[in-house]
């Protein structure tokens, strides 16, 4: 005779497996449930959503648009009309926090129900949660101390690295569980490394540019000292190397066929049109806009390297 707190063990067992008796969000290969990859694709857009949003408070120089955080302005949650339209820029903004989290965590607790089959997706998840956690409160000493240029720019690389990450958790559902055995060869995997090295060279210098530049997000802002001209050639430098690598990543992998060979023309095709917006930007006086796009392709570049360096590995065949 089962007892009412055995019983509803049971009902929960049932609810979270399906009829052959695995977790309900994941198939026979390993690979997660529909719900699971829509939630996953949801959170990816929100994060590079933020970044433009974000993009758009400094660009708008709507930063101090609400004075205040968690709360907008002392005594109200949310923007008041004196604050005019950067309040309602910088609202939305953080607005935009609220379902970002959500989806995080919701992949997080689905992720969960087939961490036994799935332990990857689970601690990519987990530290998807973490990051986007961190990232509010960050924001709220990005506030609190005035939109200073350099924990700005900290704000700005999490969310990139939030994006790369997400966009790993991306890559890894649609792939069986188990081990992974590389799938190029090793002068072609230390190449592809030497390009990320080059890309993440590239932001870093990008951000301390921008840094020096006059989107501060408001004329109150002290900027971080250095020379934004003199930034602005440094921060080319590594951006053609990564392009002259990455344009001889995709020859090797087009030439031999090798497994990242569709995301390496991807990762170039972003890459082209970013040091495009890059040139045109630079050319025309920093265009608010074209500053956006810039920031926002940044984001997608990164994402576009963490997809081919995880292409370099397969699953070990059964």
């Amino acid at each position: 005779m089962s007892t009412p707190s055995s019983t509803a063990t049971d009902s929960a067992t049932d609810s979270a497996t399906s009829p052959g008796g695995r977790p309900r969000f994941i198939d026979a290969d390993g690979l997660p449930s529909r719900l699971v990859r829509v939630l996953a694709w949801i959170s990816f857009v929100l994060n590079v959503t933020i970044i433009a949003t974000g993009g758009a408070v400094r660009l708008t120089g709507s930063g101090l648009g609400c004075s205040d955080w968690p709360v907008c302005v002392p005594g109200s949650l949310t923007p008041t009309p004196e604050l005019g339209i950067h309040g309602v820029i910088e609202f939305g903004n953080r607005t935009l926090s609220g379902p970002l989290l959500i989806f995080a965590i919701a992949v997080l607790v689905l992720t969960w129900t087939i961490r036994r089959q799935r332990r990857d997706l689970f601690v990519i998840s987990a530290v998807v949660l973490g990051l986007v956690a961190s990232q509010a409160v960050i924001g709220g000493f990005v506030v609190w101390l005035h939109l200073n240029a350099n924990l700005v720019g900290v704000h700005y690389v999490i969310s990139l690295i939030i994006v790369c990450v997400t966009a790993a958790y991306l890559v890894r559902m649609y792939e069986r569980p188990g081990a992974r055995e590389r799938a190029v060869p090793t002068p072609f995997l230390i190449l592809a490394h030497i390009t990320t090295f080059a890309m993440a060279i590239t932001v870093f210098v990008g951000v301390l540019t921008t840094g020096a530049g006059p989107h501060s997000g408001d004329d109150s802002v002290v900027r971080d000292g250095f020379d934004a001209s003199l930034l602005a050639h440094v921060h080319a430098w590594p951006g053609y190397a990564a392009l002259a690598l990455t344009v001889a990543l995709v020859i090797w992998a087009l030439a031999q066929r090798l497994r990242p060979r569709a995301w390496s023309v991807a990762l170039l095709v972003v890459l082209l049109v970013q040091i495009g917006v890059g040139v045109y930007q630079a050319r025309s006086g920093l265009p608010p806009l074209a500053v956006g796009v810039h920031m926002v392709l940044a984001s997608l570049t990164a994402a576009a390297m963490t997809v081919v360096v995880l292409r370099l590995k397969r699953p070990v065949a059964a």
